[in-house]
């Protein structure tokens, strides 16, 4: 069942929205070589509980951490530790954020000091990819026509599209109806109504679709070692579009 918030409960799910930002603020400042991706989980939950709200994902599922921090051929949920960051690396941070109850969820792909061009082009694309969905955000639109543009995006510059993993709907759980895969046919799946929230996430490969999680049984990687990228706004369907409740001020869309 597709739950659609009122008002007050969007007041408090922009408030998450906001704090998820800013902790993304914090941690493209932080990024660098040499830094730690548990030093980045520390910067993370400090600044989220100074905020009068919890991680989401720490402790979830038995998650152990506050950010998922996942390094070049790492796709998702990497669990931060003591791996230093390298000039070159790119790394994906995944924040959630509970405040009075209600979640926000964002994911970035940051570059790491310089990055190849190769690289460039994957986060490039996959936030292309993101707002090529975002831009179809409406009332009445088909969920999957969503799934098709983001998908197309990916496609056609030759990247493959994940298909294990996909976005969601989000509210008072982190995942909520519906599921949002980054592929399908357009005209199809449930009619987007105001109200509705969906954490939308295409996740993209340099090479193969093909992933496997690793003995942690968190880390994704792909199959075959090809760098990856993942990017998520949390968006409200409004009367006349969305809303992105995640939004950075350097955040172009």
């Amino acid at each position: 069942m597709i739950v659609c918030k009122s008002e007050a409960e969007l007041q408090y799910m922009r408030e998450a929205g906001r704090i998820v930002a800013d902790t993304h603020r914090l941690l493209k400042e932080a990024i660098r070589p040499g830094v730690t991706t548990k030093e980045l989980d520390e910067i993370a939950e400090t600044y989220i509980r100074s905020q009068d709200a919890s991680p989401s994902f720490k402790g979830y599922n038995q998650f152990p951490a506050s950010i998922c921090a996942s390094v070049n051929n790492e796709l998702v949920h990497g669990i931060p530790g003591s791996r230093k960051l390298n000039d070159g690396d790119i790394i994906s941070i995944d924040i959630g954020a509970q405040y009075k109850g209600y979640h926000g969820d964002s994911a970035w792909t940051y570059g790491v000091g310089r990055i190849s061009e190769e690289a460039q082009r994957l986060l490039d694309i996959t936030e292309r990819s993101l707002y090529a969905g975002l831009a179809l955000v409406k009332p009445d639109e088909r969920l999957f026509t969503i799934s098709h543009a983001i998908q197309q995006v990916i496609e056609t510059a030759g990247f493959s599209v994940v298909r294990e993993y996909c976005g969601h709907g989000i509210g008072t759980e982190l995942h909520e109806d519906p599921q949002i895969p980054n592929y399908g046919l357009p005209g199809r799946g449930p009619r987007l109504r105001p109200g509705m929230v969906l954490a939308i996430e295409p996740m993209v490969n340099i090479g193969e679709r093909y992933v496997r999680t690793l003995a942690d049984n968190w880390t994704v990687v792909t199959e075959d070692q090809s760098w990856c990228a993942h990017f998520e706004h949390t968006v409200a369907v409004t009367a006349d579009g969305c809303e992105i409740l995640t939004r950075t001020g350097e955040q172009a869309g």
